[in-house]
């Protein structure tokens, strides 16, 4: 695990856009599982990593939570879901569609509340983001799982220190 500190609205920002411009070559599916308790940064690291992205001008980022799913015309195109309305264990036929693989292969999924996503669901090779509150602002904790996340941690974190 890694560990980042976040000290502003700026960080969180500035490693959402780092997440973004450091996608690896060769992975299909890319997914970031996103954990906070409300109100921590989730959405605020969405619009920074769409933000990075070329078409990021036509994507308006919003917390999905009304609509569970937003399809965001960026390349590669994003797909940003918010689990928080299905609770544990219960998943919505649509998003389950957009979560098996092959689906949405050259998209990007960031899923908010991962949570409340059931383990058959969880992708094997995943990125996984905590975000905690820290004093006055937020810690962010990074797990790899399997060649390609890890491959995106290590471009990340590369980028996101030379943009500080």
């Amino acid at each position: 695990m890694t560990r980042i500190d976040l000290p502003d609205e700026a960080a969180t920002l500035a490693l959402g856009r780092a997440l973004a411009l450091s996608l690896p070559d060769g992975w299909d599916r890319p997914t970031a599982l996103l954990q906070a308790e409300l109100g921590s940064g989730k959405t605020t690291l969405a619009r920074g990593f769409v933000s990075a992205l070329p078409g990021a001008q036509d994507a308006e980022v919003a917390s999905p939570s009304f609509n569970l799913a937003n399809v965001y015309p960026t390349k590669p195109p994003v797909v940003h879901m918010d689990l928080y309305r299905l609770g544990e264990g219960a998943l919505d036929d649509g998003l389950e569609e957009l979560l098996e693989a092959g689906h949405c292969p050259g998209q990007v999924a960031l899923v908010e509340w991962a949570q409340f996503l059931p383990g058959e669901h969880t992708p094997r090779e995943r990125l996984d983001i905590r975000i905690l509150h820290s004093g006055a602002g937020r810690l962010a904790e990074l797990t790899a799982h399997g060649e390609n996340a890890r491959r995106w941690l290590t471009r990340t974190l590369e980028t996101f220190y030379k943009s500080g």
